[in-house]
């Protein structure tokens, strides 16, 4: 005989998502690990490098393809939160080439900050500018960066962040490398530093924090359109939406 299973416990629509109970700063001093998490009303996106001179060379991914599809959907998902987002490039007037033309579409109405030899986009003085600038009109401190190569776009800005105060947040999927060899180092060498490595979309996850915000919708296009594996579910979900066993309490499902 099969038992009867109990009722499912709904959670109610109502509800929000909850804080930890004890703060970062108060976990710290009790020795444990300070949870202080990037938010969509805390974090700043820092887009550096992706030009396609220098993507052209990446070989520390399974494909270039799917390299593009992370860069291009962090900086959807930067639009869809409305997250403040500075864009730089190295030396485009030659080897390195112009960014990559979908983010300059998705940030059209930004300038891109033209480096003219200095490496690390954190020494250039124009580009520190605008971002101490952007910090200091948005009390953020909680950096999102990406950058091609991760060893040097990355790295080096995130070391110098870190030392100056900021918590950074290396999205080390939408970064590419020479090698492998340089991506471990380049991950060690942060993380060893004190940086928080995310990938795209578990970042994406995290800033969004809960699906009831008003921010879903816009915040499904990067899902859509690059991370195909839950994009096909999504998309075959709502092909065939009719057909469910489970209520749905939002009452979109019939």
């Amino acid at each position: 005989m099969t038992a009867t299973r109990p009722a499912d416990i709904v959670s109610p629509i109502t509800d929000n998502a909850l804080p930890n109970r004890v703060s970062a700063a108060d976990a710290r001093v009790a020795g444990r690990y300070g949870h202080d998490k990037p938010t969509a009303e805390n974090s700043i996106v820092l887009l550096v490098d992706h030009q396609i001179g220098l993507m052209a060379g990446m070989r520390d991914t399974t494909s270039l393809a799917e390299l593009k599809s992370n860069v291009v959907g962090l900086a959807r998902t930067a639009k869809a939160l409305g997250l403040p987002t500075l864009i730089t490039s190295s030396n485009a007037q030659w080897q390195n080439g112009d960014n990559l033309p979908e983010i300059k579409e998705i940030f059209s109405d930004q300038p891109i900050y033209r480096r003219t030899g200095i490496i690390n986009c954190y020494e250039d003085p124009t580009f520190r500018k605008a971002l101490e600038d952007l910090v200091a009109q948005t009390s953020r401190r909680h950096i999102i960066i990406a950058g091609v190569t991760i060893g040097t776009c990355c790295a080096l800005p995130t070391l110098s962040m870190l030392n100056d105060g900021y918590s950074v947040y290396p999205v080390v999927d939408a970064c590419g490398a020479w090698n492998r060899y340089e991506a471990d180092a380049a991950m060690s060498r942060m993380a060893n530093a004190g940086a928080e490595l995310v990938t795209t979309f578990a970042l994406a996850c995290e800033l969004q924090a809960d699906w009831k915000l008003s921010s879903a919708n816009a915040m499904l296009e990067p899902f859509n359109q690059n991370l195909s594996e839950y994009g096909f579910v999504l998309q075959n979900f709502w092909n065939n939406a009719n057909g469910h066993v489970v209520p749905d309490p939002f009452g979109m499902v019939k």
